[in-house]
């Protein structure tokens, strides 16, 4: 008789584990599916998934192609920009020094790096460590995003946060950001004696197996099975644009470092997120302690809330609670890519979504919770792609309509090129050379001294585009003549004019 229990419950393992196993095909099966209609309907070139529950690799695949001369096949080891996803690997090296008793998350940033400063000097005084990776150091959101574009690194940010006003007060508010990151990778640097790039590589991917996985403009170039990249726009319709040379925006990436430098693969980047599911663990091996793993999933400061949901954020995770689940995840963007990784503990679920594609968050967004609906209820609660795509065109549509019906300035043209060439200084920023060259004005500006074409937008506006991004300048008058010229860094940052010597008064614009 027990011979036959212990059959019995044998038998019953058995045919439980089947199931199991034709459950998990079924959803692989809706995984494919869905992901070729996302890709379909939001016009994504290309997107490597991966999936992993309780520590087996459930999915790894890539879809679609990686580049617009030939159809080159994303594959699970083609290599994409993961953005911001990168802050959680910088807070990583930060909870292994406070593991190793280098700093305390409690401790003042300015008794570890006493050349720390910021515009509001009560910040400068009493900002903590664990103040610099929450987003919650009194800086307007995406402060300081556009300033690598014109060509200045790591170092010269870290100085330029003196000049950049707050817009609340430190830990009042949640205001997402990436400059602060520089200040950890400082802190980083200094207790380890070996740069931010170093730390990533012995102390994370080479412990995680991330073989591909690579820093920086170098290491993504570096890179043969790497993915082009994609400007998403809305023009009439959805549209993905190849990025090639300068828009790429590669020295950006270097810049931001800390914030959004990683390239990684759906290989490796699922590792991450089973990293973080095994409390900071490898192969049973500890690589943070649990107390800081656990610390790294705490949230700090809420960032949204309704009644369905909260949202926290951690240590460079947000944390969704709902009435059913408990995720954590974080996404990245960078000039052409768009990434997505996901742990559910719960669950011991991990995803990770990559994508060419500079698309909104909405397709991330619906193939995670499509995934996670079906492992933890076995059917979705929602039509997340219907109800997502018909939102954003719909908005999408209602936008373009009030921009043609909005009224444009009475066009004027600008003074004689040969007026605005001069050399042009900025205290903080430096010099900038403004010249004509075949009845064209051209700008040579940044610590880079990159040149572009200045265009004429309208009576003394001009742009020029640098690394991906279009800068607004309009010059000033002083006596009716060009006396200077104010770029707009966006996010109301201001680091003064840039100006030459044909001052006699107070500079004024011309409303010409």
């Amino acid at each position: 008789m027990k011979k036959i229990f212990v059959l019995f419950i044998a038998m019953f393992f058995v045919l439980q584990q089947n199931t199991q196993a034709q459950n998990n095909t079924a959803v692989i099966e809706k995984i494919d599916s869905l992901v070729h209609v996302v890709m379909n309907d939001w016009k994504i070139p290309g997107m490597a998934i991966a999936v992993i529950k309780d520590n087996d690799v459930m999915l790894k695949k890539g879809f679609g192609t990686k580049s617009p001369a030939e159809f080159l096949p994303v594959d699970e080891n083609t290599v994409f920009q993961i953005g911001s996803v990168s802050k959680s690997f910088t807070a990583a090296l930060v909870a292994m020094l406070v593991d190793e008793k280098k700093l305390n998350w409690n401790d003042k940033v300015i008794d570890h790096l006493p050349d720390f400063e910021m515009y509001d000097s009560l910040a400068t005084k009493s900002m903590q460590i664990r103040d610099i990776m929450t987003h919650r150091s009194g800086l307007r959101r995406q402060a300081g995003t556009y300033i690598p574009n014109m060509g200045y690194g790591r170092d010269d940010i870290y100085g330029f946060l003196k000049y950049i006003k707050p817009d609340t007060e430190l830990r009042s508010t949640y205001a997402y950001n990436n400059i602060t990151f520089i200040i950890a990778a400082k802190l980083i640097e200094k207790y380890t004696g070996k740069s931010w790039e170093e730390n990533i590589r012995e102390r994370i991917f080479e412990p995680l197996g991330m073989t591909n996985s690579s820093v920086n403009e170098e290491g993504f170039l570096n890179s043969e099975n790497r993915s082009m990249s994609c400007e998403f726009e809305y023009d009439s319709g959805i549209k993905n644009k190849w990025l090639y040379d300068d828009d790429r925006a590669l020295f950006w990436l270097t810049a931001i470092g800390p914030a959004g430098s990683i390239n990684s693969t759906a290989t490796d980047l699922i590792k991450w997120s089973n990293f973080h599911l095994n409390k900071g663990k490898v192969d049973g091996k500890e690589i943070i302690s649990e107390e800081n793993i656990k610390y790294l999933h705490t949230g700090q400061i809420i960032t949204s809330m309704d009644s369905a949901r909260i949202t926290v954020y951690g240590h460079c995770w947000f944390i969704e609670q709902t009435n059913r689940s408990r995720i954590y995840f974080h996404t990245g963007t960078t000039w052409g890519f768009t990434t997505l990784c996901v742990f559910v503990p719960e669950i011991s679920l991990g995803i990770v979504i990559l994508a060419n594609s500079e698309s909104p968050e909405d397709p991330r967004y619906t193939i995670m919770n499509s995934i996670i609906d079906w492992f933890m209820f076995g059917k979705l609660n929602k039509d997340y792609h219907a109800e997502r795509f018909g939102k954003f065109i719909k908005e999408s549509e209602e936008k373009a309509k009030k921009q043609s019906e909005k009224e444009t300035d009475e066009f004027t043209e600008s003074r004689q090129y040969d007026d605005y060439a001069d050399t042009y200084h900025n205290e903080i920023l430096g010099d900038a050379k403004i010249k004509v060259e075949n009845e064209k004005l051209f700008i040579t500006i940044g610590k880079q001294n990159w040149t572009k074409e200045l265009k004429h937008v309208n009576g003394h506006k001009f742009e020029f585009r640098m690394q991906g991004h279009t800068f607004p300048l309009k010059f000033l008058f002083d006596c009716d003549r060009v006396s200077g010229f104010d770029i707009d860094f966006g996010y109301e940052e201001y680091f003064g004019y840039w100006v030459n010597d044909n001052n006699c008064g107070d500079m004024e614009e011309d409303n010409a």
